[in-house]
């Protein structure tokens, strides 16, 4: 079993405090961390001093002072430099730019190949759209690395896309073929990691360790934290709920297999349903993204086959997430995704209803279930998130602060 190292430990506590910081409405002491992060103060004092001379962190104002020492308020350094946040979706790649704080400064969405999509494709659509929002007017911030989420399995540590359902790719070196064209810190991942990662920093992750994130898109997934950490498996590929077993010998799905979850839930879930309702329903088109759109509006009408639709993906919906629920017994269940969102109210009602009657008791007792609250794109934000750790995590960031505090104890060693 892999031990923790006090390095490991130290990291853990450097994101707890930077997280709470976030967190805050408004800028915060050194005690507040503290508390809010169980740390001790010493603990908390010393991260909050690495955050400041690294630059993370910077001071903005002081408590009023009771005859002691004015406590400093902090909050983080917005201007340090530049983020970006990428997310390749089966038809289009949205690239957005982000200061130190995670608000987005510039966003651009371009769209891929809708057939035969290859690596070269998804490679060239991402460098452009980096090359648009990193080279606008104005003086642009140094940017500190870039977050990639691609869909299917990734191997993280190498940069790998190990296999992707949208494309039938198998092994492509997606971060060094990157690595070739873009000169910054790159790290690759998923779209269940990537949503997670953004509900730990700035939803409903913030106030709970052990949390499921339920993303309906055009893919299906399951994004998993436990005791505060992100459950990545094995082999990174840990939440690929949408490809368990919902119903023996049911639809086809895109991996290859049948009945699986993604294949009543997704995008091409729901417009199979509505097809199987009524074939010749004007809900139906081409386009699956439009026939939720459809779904949604004609359910907020009364429509029968739209109100059966939703209906229907929310028993698929609810049965699947209960065995999620009896198996990891999480604080919080958040409905996330482009599905979710579109469908919305209707949906998590159903959903919550189904899930009553197929959950243990004992794992709907301590459970929140929820929409997510992450603005705008949760999966670029979070993949964002990934390049945000990957700079703090940098051992020449804070090298280069230790080095510092150690040339400086010297010199003050050395005066009389």
């Amino acid at each position: 079993m892999a031990k923790r190292t006090a390095q490991d430990i130290r990291r853990r506590n450097r994101f707890d405090a930077l997280r709470c910081v976030f967190a805050a409405p408004g800028p915060v002491s050194r005690q507040e961390i503290a508390t809010a992060t169980g740390l001790s103060f010493a603990t908390a004092a010393n991260l909050v001093v690495e955050l400041l001379e690294a630059g993370v962190l910077r001071e903005a104002g002081h408590d009023d002072s009771k005859g002691g020492r004015p406590r400093a308020r902090l909050a983080v350094n917005a201007e340090r430099g530049a983020l970006i946040g990428i997310d390749v979706a089966e038809t289009s790649v949205q690239v957005e730019l982000f200061d130190l704080a995670l608000t987005v400064l510039r966003s651009v969405r371009l769209p891929l190949p809708q057939t035969d999509v290859r690596p070269n494709d998804v490679i060239e659509t991402i460098v452009a759209g980096v090359q648009a929002v990193s080279g606008s007017e104005g003086a642009p911030l140094r940017i500190l690395g870039a977050g990639v989420s691609v869909p299917g399995l990734v191997e993280r540590e190498g940069g790998v896309s190990v296999f992707s359902p949208y494309w039938s790719w198998h092994d492509v070196p997606l971060r060094s073929l990157l690595a070739e064209r873009l000169s910054m810190p790159l790290y690759l991942d998923n779209p269940l990691k990537a949503g997670t990662v953004a509900e730990m920093w700035f939803g409903a992750g913030r106030e709970v360790d052990d949390l499921v994130v339920l993303t309906l898109r055009a893919g299906v997934g399951a994004g998993i934290a436990v005791d505060g950490a992100l459950y990545r498996g094995a082999t990174n590929s840990a939440g690929e709920w949408g490809h368990t077993c919902l119903v023996r010998g049911g639809r086809e799905c895109r991996c290859g297999r049948r009945g699986c979850v993604e294949a009543y839930v997704s995008t091409r879930g729901i417009a199979r349903t509505v097809r199987e309702l009524a074939a010749d329903s004007p809900l139906l088109d081409p386009d699956e993204d439009a026939v939720v759109v459809n779904v949604a509006r004609a359910a907020a009408e009364g429509d029968a086959v739209a109100t059966e639709a939703v209906t229907r993906t929310a028993q698929h919906l609810g049965e699947a997430a209960a065995d999620l629920l009896n198996l990891f017994n999480p604080q919080t269940l958040v409905l996330g995704g482009w599905v979710a969102d579109r469908l919305g109210e209707p949906l998590l009602r159903q959903t919550r209803d189904v899930i009553a009657e197929h959950a243990l008791a004992a794992t709907l007792q301590a459970l929140t279930f929820q929409r997510s609250t992450v603005p705008d794109n949760p999966v670029t934000l979070g993949a964002a998130t990934f390049a945000l750790e990957g700079f703090l995590d940098d051992r020449e960031t804070f090298a280069t602060v230790a080095a510092g505090r150690r040339a400086a104890k010297a010199a003050k060693a050395r005066t009389p």
